[in-house]
């Protein structure tokens, strides 16, 4: 607890945003240090004269902002203000929230019903050593056979040997980096990237490198400029539309990084998380550059939310020091999640989950474009999301603030930003994260927003 305390003789309305204001400006200032835990709800609404429903709206916003979480059962406690990224996402769904903000592939009774069968035959069928071996070698050799089978008819040269079965793609992300890039050397990564990526490089000590994009893409001659000062080890790329622009980099894009990355002996890790769903992909880079390129294939967003596993493999001179980071960050990935998964391979059914969910966006997308007119931006038609630049009038701040208070949740551009450089105003907007009439809903708020001159609200007396 602290002895600081709001003062409600300064709330403006919306009364929850003047509070949530306060503290945060308190957070900021030190007055409320990391790991301060604030006051519960009703005893806080009680001191200043305020409902509880204005106090948890306060609290929400400071979710919202990155600023406080919420523990269940423990109370809200201040979180440490010292990295540089924040996530982009509400970590929790307030009520009465259009929550656009995290991304989500489309889900319904289908895939919940898919997961129970799944369940069904897991206990059926399960192996012994998966319920009881702390050994890798013991569980994982028939599920890497099955991996690199599944690679291969995707076109990415594959051997056993270089796979590791993860965690999810984010495991999967941090074992790549930690495998090619030494503490203390920089990683190359698009202007736009993934919003782990920017705290992921602190926590390890790495530099981050954001390098010039185009509606392509990474700009090869920015690669090269930058590789030729000394200054990374390895490029992280998203090149099939899971990218914060949600666009597909055209092969010839492709070939001429590769070309940068050979010349420089750079080690390329590539994130391809939705791979097998989007129709017309074109060769990855591990088809281009086999030597180099850490492939990172996922399965969370294609087919079920609760199968949180990805296949990360990399070519002979990084499988070992792969290997061996994901041993000491993750040992291994939780054994009867990769039975499963192995049998969704084999059966079909990772396929089938996959095609289900490329049609889902398509029409995602037409409901995006019903309700966002003129205003719908530029991206694959199967993206799991909508990269939208704001009118020179907005702030990202002011507009997130904006859409919140009309009960919408989108993500703020700022956590994509490899850099502060070139910062263009603009919002992400997921399209399979709610149901298909509450995103309608949403978008045309936002629609309204952008078509409207943003005018600060006055303060009542």
């Amino acid at each position: 607890m602290t002895n600081w305390m709001p003062n409600p003789a300064t709330l403006s309305r919306p009364a929850y945003l003047a509070l949530a204001d306060q503290f945060a400006r308190a957070i900021e200032g030190g007055a409320l240090p990391a790991g301060t835990r604030l006051l519960p709800h009703r005893k806080l609404a009680d001191s200043l004269g305020l409902s509880v429903q204005t106090v948890s709206r306060a609290y929400d916003e400071l979710i919202r902002r990155g600023l406080v979480a919420g523990e269940v059962g423990r109370g809200s406690f201040v979180l440490d203000q010292t990295q540089d990224a924040r996530q982009p996402y509400l970590p929790e769904r307030p009520g009465e929230v259009i929550d656009l903000s995290i991304l989500k592939p489309v889900v319904d009774a289908t895939h919940f019903n898919r997961l129970r069968s799944g369940f069904a035959w897991l206990a059926e069928n399960m192996a012994a050593p998966s319920a009881l071996s702390f050994r890798p070698n013991m569980v994982m050799p028939f599920h890497r056979a099955v991996a690199a089978d599944w690679l291969m008819r995707q076109g990415v040269p594959a051997d056993q040997a270089g796979i590791a079965v993860t965690n999810g793609a984010t495991p999967a992300i941090t074992a790549a980096v930690m495998a090619v890039v030494p503490p203390g050397a920089g990683l190359a990564a698009a202007a736009l990237t993934h919003h782990t990526m920017k705290p992921l490089c602190s926590y390890l000590g790495l530099h981050l490198e954001g390098v010039a994009i185009d509606g392509a893409g990474m700009l090869p001659a920015a690669l090269d400029d930058l590789a030729r000062k000394g200054a990374v080890r390895a490029v992280y790329v998203q090149p099939n539309i899971i990218n914060p622009l949600a666009v597909m980099m055209p092969e010839s894009r492709r070939a001429e990084l590769v070309a940068v990355a050979r010349r420089h002996d750079l080690a390329i890790i590539e994130n391809d998380i939705l791979n097998v769903m989007i129709p017309d992909r074109v060769a990855t880079f591990a088809a281009l550059a086999p030597e180099r390129t850490l492939y990172i294939c996922g399965f969370t967003k294609i087919t079920v939310p609760g199968l949180r596993l990805a296949y990360l493999h990399a070519p002979a001179r990084h499988a070992t020091a792969v290997a061996n980071r994901h041993l000491v960050a993750n040992w291994m990935a939780t054994p009867p999640m990769v039975d499963l998964l192995s049998q969704w391979i084999k059966d079909g059914t990772v396929a089938a989950l996959a095609a289900w969910q490329a049609e889902a966006m398509l029409e995602r997308h037409r409901v995006a474009a019903a309700a966002l007119g003129s205003l719908m931006p530029e991206c694959h038609a199967n993206s799991l999301h909508l990269w939208m630049r704001l009118p020179e009038a907005w702030t990202e701040e002011r507009f997130v603030e904006q859409a919140r208070l009309l009960g919408v949740a989108v993500a703020a551009g700022a956590a994509f930003r490899a850099s502060d450089k070139g910062r263009n105003q603009a919002i992400r907007i997921s399209l399979g994260s709610t149901r298909a009439e509450d995103l309608q809903r949403g978008l045309s708020v936002i629609a309204g927003l952008l078509r409207d001159v943003p005018e600060a609200l006055l303060p009542t007396i």
